[in-house]
């Protein structure tokens, strides 16, 4: 077996302290990613383990090579060996490929290792669910890293390296060997610029600070004049790329550690709607609900007993749009409406904590509802 140590002078793009609990420590991190000559691990074998580690404010790495088939049993030994002592795993589609199969292969040779008490990220799983929204054709680690502006001197892809791992086996040629390593070497460092991807499901997942809001008026693609507020945006973790989509009449921008969120800003009249319509009349002539406590001076003949569809009282003002009851009192346009709003009020204006919430509403809503 063959043992190769290096350094990387690369650091993450993204704060990892965020993703370990308050015990934990960069110490405690361990990226890993290994190259096999194929998925099962019935019949196929490990060949190489790679992993990254956090020591003296460096970022090292490490990598086991078994030179032969039959040093597959002590590239694994090895590896759960030096795992022992890390806490927080970092991979990239680790859940469904690397951690399985590295059990499955502890287990043929009935080694009584785990990953047990361990926590970690899969970095391919935390963002499957964005990848419309980042704007990339698929997930794959060289996908991302052409996204993020990486380079890489390897040339093959894992599939590619198995013919070339039993060359290896066979001839023991300081070329090929170069090439294994080189490819296990690339993911690894690839592994820590490709994790700042997370700042991205960040976004829509960790709380968002509003900086700034002020009111805007614009000309829509009919010229009809309208109104929106800009809410100036301040994340935890960088973005690695300028992202932008739209969705519910809104648009957001982001760059770096700032960001920028429009929304529709609606000055009309809209209605507010009594759920206890039965302790309400109905008054036709100024369509408008009024308590029985009250319209019990009213004549008969200008109040009805009230619906839930026409118990409610009706107010002209700036209403802000949101996809659940976030902030009370609601307003509708009418009883059927599907949307809700909010007045905005010269108190909300002055709430600080009121825009951070509502500004990780619409974020939330634009991801949930986006088409």
């Amino acid at each position: 077996m063959k043992t190769i140590n290096g350094t990387f002078d690369c650091n993450p793009d993204y704060p990892l302290e965020q993703l370990l609990s308050e015990e934990q420590t960069l110490e405690d991190i361990l990226f890993l990613d290994i190259e096999t000559t194929g998925l099962s691990p019935r019949n196929t074998n490990l060949y190489l383990v790679g992993c990254v580690y956090y020591q003296s404010e460096k970022w090292h790495y490490i990598q086991w090579l078994a030179e032969t088939y039959d040093e597959e049993l002590q590239v694994l030994t090895a590896f759960f060996e030096f795992v022992r002592k890390y806490r927080f795993l970092i991979h990239f589609n680790g859940n469904r490929f690397d951690l399985p199969y590295l059990l499955q292969k502890a287990e043929q040779y009935e080694m009584p290792y785990s990953f047990e008490g361990k926590d970690g990220v899969d970095i391919y799983r935390r963002i499957l669910g964005y990848r419309d929204i980042i704007g990339l054709p698929n997930l794959k680690q060289k996908t991302i890293e052409e996204f993020l502006g990486i380079d890489r001197d390897d040339q093959y892809s894992g599939g590619e390296l198995i013919s070339r791992y039993h060359d290896y086996v066979c001839e023991k040629d300081p070329l090929i060997l170069n090439e294994l390593l080189l490819h296990n070497k690339e993911d690894l460092e690839g592994m820590l610029r490709v994790v700042s991807m997370l700042s991205y499901p960040d976004l829509f997942l960790k709380p968002v600070r509003v900086m700034g809001v002020h009111a805007n008026y614009f000309n829509d693609m009919n010229r009809k004049r309208g109104q929106e507020i800009i809410l100036k945006l301040r994340f935890k973790s960088p973005l690695p790329r300028v992202i932008s989509f739209r969705g519910l009449g809104c648009y957001f921008t982001g760059e770096g550690i700032n960001g920028s969120l429009k929304v529709p800003l609606f000055e009309e009249e809209m209605k507010y709607f009594y759920s206890n319509y039965q302790d309400y009349y109905y008054l036709p002539a100024e369509d408008t609900a009024m308590h029985k406590s009250i319209a019990t001076f009213v004549d008969k003949e200008h109040r009805i007993q009230a619906t839930a569809s026409n118990c409610y009282t009706r107010k002209k003002a700036l209403f802000l749009p949101q996809w659940e009851v976030l902030f009370t009192p609601f307003f509708k346009r009418d009883y059927k409406a599907k949307e809700y709003f909010f007045e905005l009020t010269d108190e909300f204006k002055k709430s600080r904590s009121g825009f951070n919430m509502y500004a990780e509403h619409i974020l939330t809503s634009m991801y949930q509802y986006r088409d």
